[in-house]
């Protein structure tokens, strides 16, 4: 007897999905549980798993079709499937979009275990292994029981380098006969690469901001001497107690809060005719991947210590860069702080997270002459940027708002007040 594979409950706000990846191969063998195809959606990627063991007869839908809830994209059929003690082969690369985030949940499950307990490799780990003739069963995840990651397969390649044996006789050797080279083929001069799920999602919610909101933008600096000084002060016990960095995020984290609560319409949204406003403080942080910008949440930020607040977002940024983030830890958000001074931005307009009305851009710290009880003095700046949507939010109110942002970080003690 047959069983339909079907397109199972993909999460909240999410009706379609992209098949990225076939892991199976018609007429191939597969265990109950195992996954057979990864789905990337505007939010993370999940994996669809067999409802039975046995053979892959069918593939109903292709990679890069697009499918929605309960959609049949394939048949599973009687036949020998490998004994649960049995190794695995993985499957062949095929060309897939960037790794994305699973969720584990109902038939989303993780991959079941091969014989040492690892789920599959990923996507893009294979293919990175497929282009450098990489045999990926060598390549071991960081994670006892985690997949094989595009990072796992990079270390690989290093450590082969590494480990080569130089041939020190090659020198000895004479030299081949000169054969001349055949002409070079003219390079492509262009090349087509299809945008993954993610990528279009991102640009379309881009779009549909700018065109839904009223969106401005007002800027201010920031002195960061005093935050500087603090970091540099206690930097070293703040570690050894937490066990976590004391950087920027936290002080800035907890200075927007501050405001949101001064300000609370940028803590706010629109819905309909009506406005509502939150009285909690879930602060998006942007973190930069592959595929692009993803915005985990920190829940209730205004309830944790400075080193809560360094802990989650360093654990999220890792999640973020790992895939692994939930589709949970990215739904939500009150307001949204970005970092593009981390790659070398010195001033941007960032775009609001919509359904957000407020969005705090930071940038790079830069030694600037400014002038100080009527001295030029040299001091480390930041220029601030905040984007609201107009509609709800005035412009002495924005302008306020990064004022007390501002006011805040230069006189970090008042922070502890603001909790």
């Amino acid at each position: 007897m047959s069983v339909e594979i079907r397109i199972p409950t993909l999460g909240e706000s999410i009706v379609d999905a992209t098949i990225a990846t076939w892991l199976k191969h018609e007429g191939e063998s597969v265990n109950q549980g195992e996954a057979v195809a990864e789905l990337e959606t505007d939010k993370i990627n999940l994996e669809v798993t067999a409802e039975q063991g046995g053979v892959l007869q069918k593939i109903m839908k292709q990679e890069g079709d697009t499918v929605t809830v309960g959609e049949v994209i394939g048949m599973i059929g009687e036949g020998a499937a490998p004994s649960p003690g049995s190794s695995l082969a993985p499957a062949q690369p095929t060309p897939a979009a960037a790794d994305g985030q699973r969720v584990p949940t109902g038939q989303l499950q993780v991959a079941s275990a091969t014989s040492d307990g690892q789920r599959p490799p990923s996507p893009l780990a294979r293919r990175i292994a497929s282009e450098h003739n990489i045999d990926i069963s060598q390549v071991k995840p960081a994670s006892p029981h985690g997949r094989v990651t595009k990072e796992d397969v990079f270390g690989y390649m290093t450590q082969q380098v590494a480990t080569t044996p130089a041939q020190s006789d090659a020198a000895a050797q004479p030299a081949p006969p000169l054969i001349p080279a055949p002409p070079a083929a003219a390079p492509k001069r262009e090349e087509r690469v299809r945008l993954s799920r993610r990528r279009q999602t991102i640009a379309q919610r881009l779009v549909e901001t700018q065109h839904a909101a009223a969106m401005l933008t007002t800027f201010n600096e920031i002195d960061m001497s005093a935050v500087m000084e603090i970091r540099s002060r206690r930097k070293d016990a703040f570690k050894e107690r937490h066990n976590v960095s004391l950087g920027f995020m936290s002080f800035f984290t907890r200075a927007t809060i501050g405001a949101l609560k001064a300000f609370p319409r940028l803590n706010a949204e629109i819905q309909g005719n009506e406005m509502v406003l939150k009285h909690y403080y879930d602060i998006g942080i942007a973190v930069g991947v592959e595929e692009g910008l993803v915005v985990p949440v920190l829940r209730d930020a205004d309830r944790k210590s400075f080193a809560e607040i360094e802990r989650e977002i360093a654990e999220l940024a890792k999640k973020a860069r790992d895939n692994s983030l939930s589709l949970a830890e990215l739904q939500g958000g009150t307001f949204t702080i970005t970092n593009g001074g981390v790659y070398g931005s010195l001033l941007s307009t960032p775009i609001l997270n919509g359904p957000q009305v407020g969005i705090l851009g930071m940038h790079k710290i830069e030694q600037r002459p400014v002038v100080v009880k009527g001295e030029i003095l040299a001091r480390p700046m930041m220029y601030v940027a905040l984007s609201y949507d107009h509609r709800i939010v005035d412009g002495q109110e924005a302008v306020q708002f990064l004022v007390r942002v501002k006011e805040l970080v230069e006189d970090p003690e008042t922070l502890l007040l603001e909790g």
